[in-house]
């Protein structure tokens, strides 16, 4: 019996540190429900979007068909703080396109291969609204 209760002595005391080590990290702001992200997903066609972020730190990775070689992009943003990058892989692991979001505008990617592109959004203590959009010319 002796040995059953320090057997559960001891998982109560591992669980114990492992919620105290969790809750002494840093607590992540993550995108929520109040930021309304919106993503429409479709082949030769992808935009994203969203809004009110305070302080944000997170990266999203999406898959994204392409036909073309090429991709237009439409930035759209108002970056108040921290940084905010969309960046896309194309289908042979090459970067085609990297850019702030702080920057407004319509840019073109390289040249790429068609196929599954990796569209990448990494933000780091971001705050304000982010819109962006890649479509095939």
């Amino acid at each position: 019996m002796v040995a059953d209760h320090s057997r559960f002595s001891a998982t109560y005391f591992f669980l114990g540190w492992v919620l105290l080590l969790a809750s002494c990290g840093d607590s992540a702001n993550l995108i929520g429900p109040e930021n309304e992200l919106e993503v429409a997903n479709a082949t030769d066609t992808f935009q994203w979007q969203v809004s009110a972020l305070s302080s944000v730190s997170q990266t999203l990775t999406y898959t994204w068909v392409n036909t073309g070689t090429t991709a237009n992009v439409n930035q759209s943003s108002s970056l108040g703080g921290g940084s905010a990058v969309l960046r896309v892989i194309d289908d042979g692991d090459l970067e085609v396109y990297s850019r702030s979001l702080g920057e407004n505008g319509t840019f073109e990617t390289a040249s790429g291969s068609t196929g599954n592109w990796t569209v990448t959004v990494t933000l780091t203590e971001a705050t304000g609204t982010l819109n962006f959009r890649l479509q095939k010319p």
